[in-house]
C-alpha cells in the first residue's frame, strides 16, 4: 500500500481525514480520503502499488472498458458517449485550430474516441495500460494503442494536440505524464484534460458516497483551485476551462446507486437536472470540468 506522510502536492505535513469512502464497484474494501490543511489537495491514502492496482478494473460493470448494452443504464451512456465524441472532437479542433493534425490520446481506452478523430483525417496515437482494452481497440476499430512505457520512445514535438479524458486522476505518478506532454507538444499545441471536480455540487451533496470518488481507481482528487497548482508545479498554465455537461447524470445515478436508491435511475437524473441548474450560476459547481492548458514559455532574463 501507497501512504502518503506529507502532501503529494504542496509536501505540507499536516493531513487530515477527508471522508472514508467504500470500493463499490470491486472489492468492497474502504478506502480513506485525507485532505491537506495549507493546499487543500484532496488524495487517496494507503492505495495499492501500481503492481497490485489491476484487479480493482476487474469488473464488467467497468464500463469505459468495454461494451456492453445489457442495461437502460449502459444503453443510455453509450448513446451520450456517441454525443460526447462529436463535441469532444469539435472542441479539439477548436482549441488547435486545425483542420487535421497529430493528436495523442493517453488513457484511450476502448479507442472510440482515436476512432472517430481518425475518421476526420488526423493522424492517432493512443496510450493504454489496459491489456484487455487494447485488444479491443485494435480487433474491433482497428486502432493500434500503445502501452503507457512506450511513450518515453515517442519522438519529441510530435503532437498538436494531447488529449486525457478522465484519467490523470488514475496514474500513480502523474507529474511524469505532464512532463511527457511538455516534452511530446509541437511549438503553439494544446493539452487537454478532463476531471471530476470534488468541490462540485453533486459531491457535496452525496459526500461519501460520490461515485467519482471511485477508490482506490482515482487516486488523485481535484478541485480547479488545486488543479490549477498541481499543473503549475509541473511547468503547464491553465488557458481555458470548459464544462462536461453530461457528467454530473452518470455520476449522480451511479451515486444514488451507492447509496442504496432503489429508483437510482430515476432520482439520479432528476438530482443531475438539479445540480445541472446550479452551474449555470457557478462553474466551479460542476461536476467535471475540462481543462485546456499550454506550456508556461521560459522567462526572458532581463
Amino acid at each position: 500500500m501507497v501512504h502518503h506522510s506529507r502532501c503529494p502536492l504542496c509536501k505540507n505535513d499536516q493531513i487530515i481525514p477527508f471522508a472514508r469512502c467504500t470500493d463499490y464497484l470491486v472489492s468492497k474494501e474502504e478506502f480513506q480520503l485525507c485532505r491537506c490543511s495549507e493546499c487543500t489537495f484532496v488524495f487517496t491514502q494507503d492505495y495499492p502499488e501500481e503492481s497490485e492496482i489491476e484487479k480493482y478494473y476487474d469488473s464488467e460493470e467497468y464500463i469505459s472498458h468495454t461494451d456492453s448494452r445489457r442495461t437502460a443504464f449502459e444503453k443510455a451512456y453509450h448513446l451520450v458517449r456517441r454525443i460526447m465524441l462529436k463535441r469532444k472532437i469539435s472542441l479539439m479542433m477548436r482549441t488547435s485550430r486545425l483542420k487535421t493534425g497529430t493528436i495523442l490520446d493517453i488513457g484511450s481506452g476502448t479507442g472510440h474516441f482515436l476512432s472517430a478523430v481518425r475518421d476526420k483525417r488526423w493522424k492517432i496515437t493512443g496510450i493504454e495500460s489496459s491489456q484487455k482494452a487494447r485488444d479491443y481497440s485494435l480487433r474491433e476499430l482497428g486502432v493500434e494503442v500503445l502501452p503507457p512505457e512506450k511513450i518515453t520512445s515517442i519522438p519529441a514535438k510530435s503532437f498538436d494536440c494531447i488529449t486525457m479524458w478522465h484519467v490523470l486522476e488514475h496514474f500513480h505518478d502523474p507529474f511524469t505524464y505532464l512532463t511527457e506532454v511538455i516534452r511530446l507538444l509541437k511549438p503553439g499545441g494544446k493539452c487537454i484534460i478532463a476531471l471530476p471536480n470534488c468541490s462540485s455540487a453533486d459531491a457535496i451533496h452525496y459526500n461519501r458516497n460520490w461515485a467519482a470518488f471511485d477508490v482506490p481507481r482515482h487516486l488523485w482528487h481535484f478541485t480547479p483551485v488545486t488543479f490549477n497548482l498541481f499543473i503549475s508545479a509541473a511547468g503547464l498554465k491553465i488557458k481555458i476551462v470548459r464544462r462536461l455537461p453530461f457528467d454530473v447524470f452518470y455520476i449522480s445515478v451511479l451515486s444514488e446507486k451507492n447509496k442504496g436508491s432503489r429508483f437510482n435511475l430515476f432520482t439520479g437524473m432528476l438530482k443531475g437536472l438539479w445540480f445541472s441548474f446550479q452551474t449555470l450560476f457557478s462553474r466551479g459547481k460542476c461536476s467535471s470540468l475540462i481543462y485546456i492548458l499550454v506550456p508556461v514559455e521560459p522567462a526572458v532574463p532581463s
